[in-house]
């Protein structure tokens, strides 16, 4: 890379934070897309990975995806929640070259030698934790008087990177239990409360600025109410309830329907860019809906009848359409460009919840052939971040437009 465009790269840190995630988003679907069409689609032979295929598709998408977008976004948007400085480039420049090269090193592991995978992981940490400590030092630092959004996010945060560590214990040690809290704990002790933290405070705040008559509204207690039924799913997830989950679900789910009708999910589809927030929100109350239904399945039967439908529709439906939405909304801005998503773009959000229903569909009794929907949805999101990437990521080598710094 030469030094004039290494410089433009590493002038902000949303640019190399997104640049790998936008990357990861295509990197992370084609190495599952290999895999399953040995698996399902019968074009080869099932591949011989270092480590069961499950698991490193569940390290590649809670660890190596989403992680580098939750800094790009916290590491721009939270020094401004707290009034506090800017992130220094002598800590995410360390943070994104030792968490990349960590997932680098990942995909080295999974096919050449499980060793790999492990030093992999322990350099994603190091960077991870590097990364972290930027944000803690910049929010520690502020006199702010209201820092509950970002000491939420820092607090989770940091789940997130004991989830990562629980995660090298399992591949050094084989321990289930350190396997558990990785994928369970990833999920709703640390990206789960990051995403709603997030949602909880950017939505309301850029509606605000767009929707006319448009009244502000962040309520505290179902910030508080969501985070604390995350905590009772995960705790009941990893000792084996089940059954009891609905307990925990069905409230969340009442509380994100209201926060979606509370923020005029309706009016949002003046203004497409806002629009795409609205809808990716409204995938946690479905979400937590299926999950809500599953468990009462189990409950009555004992069956998980919908299988991995309710993980899919927060992972896939909830946080990268989220992620589509607000990262696509940041380089925009951050570009000079206009806060416009244009059509390609629109149309773009759209397919992709094509990927989210195809996975959804592909564990419901209506479907006797699941792989085939496995294959077909890894190959639309494939194509959607594709596209997106070649829109979107030559943003992070070039200038801002309009000449500013960053």
């Amino acid at each position: 890379m030469q030094l004039s465009i290494w410089r433009t790269f590493s002038a902000a840190p949303h640019r190399v934070m997104f640049f790998a995630g936008g990357l990861q988003g295509i990197l992370a679907l084609a190495w599952w897309l290999a895999d399953l069409g040995g698996r399902y689609g019968g074009f080869y032979p099932p591949i011989a990975w270092t480590l069961p295929p499950i698991w490193g598709h569940a390290f590649l998408m809670l660890y190596g995806f989403f992680p580098f977008f939750i800094f790009g976004f916290l590491m721009t948007a939270a020094p401004n929640w707290v009034n506090g400085g800017k992130v220094e480039a002598r800590f995410y420049v360390p943070a994104f070259f030792g968490m990349a090269g960590g997932i680098a090193l990942f995909y080295a592991g999974l096919a050449l030698a499980k060793p790999l995978a492990e030093l992999g992981v322990a350099l994603y940490l190091a960077g991870f934790l590097i990364g972290w400590y930027a944000l803690l030092k910049i929010v520690a630092l502020s006199p702010h008087p209201d820092k509950r959004h970002a000491l939420t996010v820092i607090a989770v945060v940091f789940v997130g990177w004991l989830g990562a560590a629980a995660y090298l214990a399992w591949l050094l040690g084989g321990s289930y239990a350190m396997l558990r809290f990785a994928v369970f704990g990833g999920l709703w002790f640390f990206l789960l409360p990051t995403f709603v933290s997030v949602s909880h405070r950017m939505i309301p705040f850029f509606s605000s600025v767009v929707l006319p008559a448009y009244t502000m509204r962040r309520p505290y207690w179902a910030l508080f109410a969501l985070l604390g039924g995350m905590l009772a799913h995960g705790l009941l997830e990893l000792n084996g309830g089940q059954a009891w989950l609905w307990l925990a679900d069905a409230p969340m789910a009442l509380v994100a329907l209201y926060l979606s009708l509370a923020w005029r999910i309706a009016q949002s589809f003046q203004i497409r860019l806002l629009a795409v927030l609205h809808l990716g929100f409204f995938w946690l109350f479905l979400a937590l809906a299926l999950y809500s239904a599953q468990s009462l399945l189990v409950f009555v039967s004992g069956r998980p009848v919908l299988g991995m439908a309710p993980l899919h529709a927060l992972t896939i439906g909830y946080f990268a359409s989220m992620v589509l939405g607000m990262v696509s909304r940041v380089t925009l801005g951050h570009s000079g460009r206009p806060l416009v998503a244009d059509t390609p773009t629109w149309l773009l959000f759209l397919a992709f919840q094509a990927t989210a229903l195809l996975r959804i569909l592909a564990d419901t009794p209506l479907v006797f052939s699941p792989g085939a929907f496995y294959l077909l949805a890894a190959a639309v999101w494939l194509a959607c971040f594709s596209f997106w990437g070649l829109k979107y990521l030559p943003a992070y080598l070039r200038p801002r437009v309009d000449g500013k710094e960053g």
